[in-house]
């Protein structure tokens, strides 16, 4: 309304270039300073609106928590009320779970609105930051959009511009990003508000600590060269008590996933559910026509206590015959178990164990203190039949052979190869033998190492007990070609004794170098005795 604004507003008698009227006495106490005053400017910008400071309301959204009455209370004995209550903190949180926060900014102001607001979100883990898309980031003004799409208006899932907040009004969000680490977490919420000079940030941080509700320990036996049985404990690590979000769990699924050539299957069915196969791809190939009564489905349910376990069982095998005449080799990834768990109030959650991996197949005492081979004791119960040692002994020369083409890499110890570079192996032996009837058996003999090998098998009488060789003790192979040439040969053997014993006393000798291959005991077998129709064992 100065007769200086009028002029720039281009006011009749208006003349261009007319100084501005001297400040104000005692404004200005320097004269030279009346030289900095702006001088008349179409394009001087104009000055910021006042703007009202936001109020941020941050809250996790969860299930509410059965009422239970407070200690030393006079009252019935029923532990759980007729009502619900909302829970005051962010409570337990579990891997697993999917985090949930409603973001609320409320403009308090009764005159004033809030300008140019715009809201980030973030989710801190231990190891990274994942951004929390809440559609209040500001990306772009609305026109900008209309514009760039012709007018049409903007997507639903694109972010809004900057919002002005009417007072006594508000803007909220809802955003949520599944937890799948352990450990500390922070929800960093941002907000900015104003522009130019009255451009402010407010910044709020909330730590939350992220626990595993299950403890989940594995067990994996070999079940020959193509298969492993996998054996995983599962323990309620929650703990009990009102108001802390813990106590008992239900698990609803225990499956296994396989990599690509395995398929995984439960064992047994039981508690959690997953009774059928379960490949690569994830693919559940249970029978689903079968129908479960309400006490069946009750025992399956798999409800975990605080402290109590569960043991699941499954058996990973080879998903085709090329996957079989390959193998399973120590150290080869079996899969992972995945769990999926409810609590109380039905909030979900799903782990998943560790990597599981094959173990190693190498006997225990088969390598001596100087590198030697030696024969392994029948007390050690070690018994090449369903070990998966030749695999073992294939893989490790495979690997070796692929060291030596990169110099580069450095290999520490002996290489099971190299202490086996011959290994024999049964095919199908019997469980049972009968007293005093000799049997057959067939030997695989293979040859890991990197030159052919004139090779003689030797069934020695001294080191074999209860079970021993009947009629000739060694047998000429002839040549057998390296890197996996193997040859079949017949053994003849007959048990003098009742009980369980081990096959054992079999070696190999290379016969162009003298070497002696000692081998762990082949199979185990249960002799008995028939008398007519009366067994005695």
């Amino acid at each position: 309304s100065s007769p200086y604004a009028q002029q720039q507003a281009g006011a009749p008698g208006g003349t261009a270039g007319i100084p501005p009227p001297p400040p104000p006495a005692g404004s200005m106490s320097d004269p030279t300073s009346y030289a900095n005053y702006p001088l008349p400017s179409s394009a001087s910008p104009s000055q910021p609106l006042p703007t009202a400071t936001p109020t941020l309301k941050v809250m996790r959204l969860q299930a509410p928590q059965l009422g239970q009455p407070n200690a030393g209370s006079l009252g019935p004995a029923c532990l759980l009320g007729p009502s619900c209550t909302l829970p005051d903190t962010f409570g337990v949180i579990h891997i697993g779970e999917t985090f949930t926060a409603y973001l609320g900014v409320l403009n308090a102001d009764s005159d004033l609105p809030i300008r140019s607001l715009t809201v980030t979100a973030q989710l801190q883990t231990p190891s990274r930051r994942w951004p929390l898309p809440c559609g209040l980031e500001g990306g772009s003004s609305s026109s900008d959009r209309d514009g760039a799409a012709g007018g049409t208006g903007m997507d639903d899932d694109d972010p809004m511009g900057p919002l002005d907040v009417q007072p006594g009004t508000g803007v909220d969000a809802i955003v949520s990003r599944p937890l799948e680490e352990v450990g500390q977490h922070i929800l960093r919420v941002e907000v900015a508000y104003g522009s130019g000079p009255t451009s402010r940030t407010l910044r709020k941080f909330y730590r939350f600590n992220v626990s595993s509700p299950l403890h989940i320990r594995e067990l994996t036996v070999r079940a020959g060269d193509d298969r492993c049985y996998v054996s995983i404990a599962v323990e309620n690590a929650s703990s009990a008590g009102a108001g802390t979000g813990g106590g008992g769990l239900t698990i609803s699924a225990a499956d296994f996933h396989p990599p690509v050539g395995l398929v995984a299957e439960r064992v047994g069915g039981g508690v959690g559910g997953g009774f059928g196969i379960v490949a690569a791809d994830g693919s559940d190939h249970t029978d689903c026509t079968k129908t479960m009564s309400a006490v069946s489905l009750y025992e399956t349910s798999g409800r975990l206590e605080p402290g109590e376990s569960y043991r699941y069982l499954f058996l990973v095998r080879a998903a085709s015959e090329d996957a079989a005449l390959r193998g399973i080799a120590c150290g080869d990834e079996l899969g992972k178990a995945v769990f999926a768990w409810r609590k109380a109030m039905g909030e979900t959650g799903r782990i998943a164990s560790a990597s599981v991996r094959c173990p190693p197949a190498q006997p225990p005492g088969l390598v001596s203190e100087d590198g030697t081979t030696s024969v392994v004791a029948a007390s050690s119960k070690f018994v090449v039949h369903r070990s998966g040692l030749s695999v073992d002994a294939a893989a490790a020369a495979a690997n070796r052979m692929a060291r030596d083409q990169a110099p580069s890499q450095q290999q520490g110890g002996a290489s099971l190869d190299k202490i086996l570079p011959v290994t024999v192996e049964p095919i199908d032996p019997p469980s049972h033998l009968e007293l005093g009837k000799p049997v057959e058996i067939k030997l695989l003999v293979v040859n890991h190492s990197s030159e052919p090998m004139r090779l003689q098998l030797q069934m020695r009488l001294a080191q074999m007990s209860g079970v021993v060789v009947c009629g000739l003790s060694f047998k000429n192979l002839g040549e057998v070609s390296p890197s996996g040439g193997s040859s079949v040969v017949d053994v003849r053997v007959v048990a003098l004794v009742t009980g369980l014993f081990y096959v054992q006393g079999c070696s190999v000798v290379d016969l162009t170098t003298g070497r002696e291959v000692a081998q762990p005991p082949l199979f185990n077998v249960f002799v008995e005795r028939r008398d007519g129709n009366r067994l005695e064992q």
